[in-house]
């Protein structure tokens, strides 16, 4: 493969890495050529206790295959782990030219039953989590004019979920962090997308029952290297992926309906042209969104 897209020299942080997608990405991007920081925090899937072993493991697999890796067990869900995380890629390479943002717990519960805890929890390591790895990293990606950032979204955010509001609303945080991110980061040649994973896991194996079978993690990760690499050009877009599948979920806009003195009967009595989705327009910033009332503001 004259053309495989390779990674050398190119320096890979990835939370989460110690199992399930986390270990994939970091094995492949390893085995192109990447120098990657395997971070995890070795919890259990809600994301209590701590286990130092699984970050290692990975870094054992990536070295016998012949890779560079090192292992980072801080948490990222603090300012203080993400910029230790950074600082151990730092430490052990020199820099920091992609962020794979892909730690994540569950604390499921019906939204009747679901208690400020385990809504703080899920914000803490998903949104918060991206954050707080993120912003170390972009500061030094701004400087060196070079990075890319992908972040793991979920359909349970996009589409929604039974049982999932604080990871529901976690994951869709995360569009709007990627989004922003594109266009702050476009001006140092930093791209920044986000996926909706569906995959095996420790997190998704009581979820996708008979179908896991094809849904194997390691699918997921060539989509991911996809982004990460110099040669993508795509930024502030989300992608749908598993079981060999890819496809770009988009956020559309109808043309609407318009009168300068709208009332909640006219909403009522226009509801059909509202909502009527042909000729939607595709919307990739603020600027844009604005563009589409200006035929109607005259």
């Amino acid at each position: 493969m004259s053309d495989a897209l390779g990674f050398d020299g190119k320096v890979a942080i990835i939370t989460g890495a110690g199992g399930g997608l986390g270990r994939h990405h970091a094995l492949l991007l390893a085995s192109r050529g990447a120098l990657v920081v395997v971070n995890d925090l070795g919890g259990a899937v809600d994301g209590t206790g701590s286990d130092k072993g699984a970050a290692e493991k990975v870094v054992d697999d990536i070295r016998a295959a012949g890779g560079e890796a090192v292992a980072d067990t801080n948490s990222v869900a603090t300012p203080e782990g993400g910029e230790a995380i950074v600082q151990t890629a730092v430490d052990a390479f020199g820099r920091v030219d992609i962020v794979i943002n892909n730690a994540g717990i569950l604390r499921d519960k019906s939204f009747h039953n679901m208690e400020p805890d385990l809504m703080n929890a899920v914000l803490d390591v998903h949104l918060k989590g991206a954050f707080h790895v993120t912003r170390p990293a972009w500061v030094r990606m701004r400087e060196q004019g070079y990075g890319r950032v992908v972040s793991t979204s979920s359909a349970a955010g996009i589409f929604g979920n039974f049982g999932q509001a604080n990871y529901g609303a976690a994951k869709m945080g995360l569009v709007g962090f990627t989004r922003v991110l594109a266009i702050e980061g476009a001006k140092y040649n930093i791209k920044a997308n986000a996926i909706a994973p569906l995959a095996l896991t420790r997190m998704t194996e009581d979820i996708v029952g008979a179908l896991g079978d094809k849904l194997d993690p390691g699918l997921v990760s060539p989509l991911v290297t996809y982004l990460a690499h110099e040669d993508c050009e795509a930024s502030g877009r989300i992608f749908s992926v598993g079981g060999g599948r890819v496809a770009e979920v988009f956020i559309g806009e109808t043309q609407g309906w318009a009168s300068p003195t709208l009332s909640p009967e006219d909403v009522r009595d226009q509801w059909d042209t509202i909502t009527d989705r042909d000729g939607y327009g595709i919307p990739t910033n603020l600027g844009e969104e604005t563009m589409m009332f200006l035929p109607f503001l005259k």
